[in-house]
């Protein structure tokens, strides 16, 4: 391994005092940019996130038509043109590693009239996908699947139409399968009924986070219980006009800075956080709370104070799980066991998040142990080393968490952080090497030639 793909995490010298400002919701961003694809009308989004995620939205959308550009710092969105007589030619959408485009992207792909072949990163090709391609068959879409089957690659032979009514589908691997279905519902002929049929349903949140996005657009999802006690959803055919629309500012990706409050015994502010959201990240508030720290609201700003005590913690975040990599770190650094339950999806994500916690945690030693549904962490005498992230964001954050307070962690491929947060790196030393009280702002980078759509 390369020293140069290597970042050494740095040791907090002394307590942080900031306010940080994070840029807008991946979650959010994704929903809204697709959203504004299949609109009647244009649309501008306001602190939409910058990141390699969106950059890989934008360029599937603009590869079946969509036009977006940047003006005066906001994304305007030209939706997709109606399908033409005539198969357009064969496009193939990169899904990297973003679940929002491998997920979300193919069902919009159905409205467009030809083949669009959508293929990801190395380990994008390990992630599930069979409930994706079972509801564009449910509706007469024809897939041909070029790999594993149920995962990348494979091709959606668009008609440029849907059918819609009822569609059964298996989330209990993500919930962004069910938020699929919903987000293009309103643009089939007769509107979409959803079933869930798996054993469980993770990450309920990021479903409610859809039907409230809708909503805002005024289209009304209903959801109930069907017969047999199964999550249904009902979205109506319906016209969709956005206009404009400011985008939430992402609250999972506040977490990192929150928990440095707490390991350095600091205080951290992070602006503009909503009143009411459906975000995961809002669970922060609580958990943190519950680990120690103390926690209030300052007009428009949560604020996070360290006690100089972290606690262990036993909770469920099936709801919230992308918050696990976070808390974990927190654990590992706690004065007592922590028990993370209900989190067995995340071995779906970027990588098994649970299996690399418990490899990276107990290399540094505090040994966890993943069972099938959740983690176990006892912390114990920590010594830096390697901490792989496997191409996963959340483990970079996590590995700096940990570095706060443990000296000599080397973080392999930092720049992953890069996927949700594009000035991580620069946010973190701001935040450390700043004279008190700094504001500490993302700013997004510029899209490389790398970067930018075909």
């Amino acid at each position: 391994m390369s020293s140069e793909v290597l970042w050494s995490a740095p040791t907090a010298e002394r307590p942080v005092d900031a306010l940080v400002r994070v840029p807008g919701s991946k979650s959010l961003t994704a929903r809204w940019m697709l959203l504004a694809a299949i609109a009647d009308e244009p649309t501008e989004l306001r602190g939409a996130l910058v990141s390699r995620d969106t950059r890989l939205m934008r360029d599937a959308l603009e590869r079946l038509g969509a036009v977006l550009s940047v003006e005066d710092g906001a994304l305007q969105v030209v939706p997709l043109p109606p399908a033409g007589e005539h198969p357009a030619e064969p496009v193939e959408v990169h899904c990297g590693l973003a679940g929002t485009v491998m997920r979300f992207v193919p069902l919009l792909a159905a409205l467009h009239r030809g083949d669009v072949r959508f293929t990801g990163d190395e380990g994008a090709l390990r992630r599930p996908m069979a409930p994706v391609i079972q509801v564009l068959r449910d509706q007469g879409v024809e897939v041909t699947e070029h790999g594993e089957p149920g995962h990348l690659p494979f091709t959606v032979h668009g008609t440029g139409s849907l059918p819609g009514g009822r569609v059964e589908i298996d989330a209990s691997a993500s919930s962004q399968f069910i938020s699929n279905a919903l987000l293009v519902g309103s643009r089939t002929e007769r509107g979409l009924e959803v079933v869930q049929v798996g054993a469980t349903l993770p990450s309920l949140p990021h479903i409610a986070m859809t039907v409230e996005t809708l909503a805002e657009v005024g289209i009304e999802v209903s959801h109930d219980l069907d017969e047999q006690g199964r999550h249904r959803w009902r979205v109506p055919a319906a016209e969709l006009t956005m206009d404009q629309v400011t985008v939430e500012p992402d609250l999972s990706n506040a977490g990192p800075f929150l928990a440095a409050a707490m390991v350095t015994s600091g205080t951290i502010a992070v602006a503009d956080w909503p009143e009411t959201t459906t975000q995961p990240g809002d669970a922060y508030r609580e958990l943190l709370a519950r680990m120690g720290a103390e926690v209030w609201r300052e007009e428009d700003e949560v604020c996070v104070r360290g006690t100089g005590e972290i606690h262990g913690i036993d909770a469920d975040l099936s709801e919230v799980g992308e918050l696990t990599p976070t808390i974990a770190a927190l654990a590992a650094l706690a004065d007592s066991p922590s028990h993370l339950r209900g989190i067995g999806h995340l071995r779906g994500h970027e990588t098994d998040r649970l299996h690399a916690l418990a490899t990276e945690l107990t290399k540094l030693g505090a040994l966890t142990v993943d069972h099938a549904d959740s983690l176990e962490i006892t912390p114990g005498p920590l010594t830096g080393g390697v901490f792989e992230t496997y191409e996963d964001h959340r483990m970079a954050t996590a590995a700096a968490i940990v570095g706060l307070r443990v000296p000599g962690v080397q973080v392999v491929d930092v720049a992953t952080t890069q996927k949700t947060l594009p000035d991580f790196v620069g946010m973190w030393l701001a935040m450390l090497h700043t004279d008190p009280p700094e504001e500490i702002e993302d700013v997004p980078a510029p899209r490389s030639p790398a970067e930018a759509p075909a």
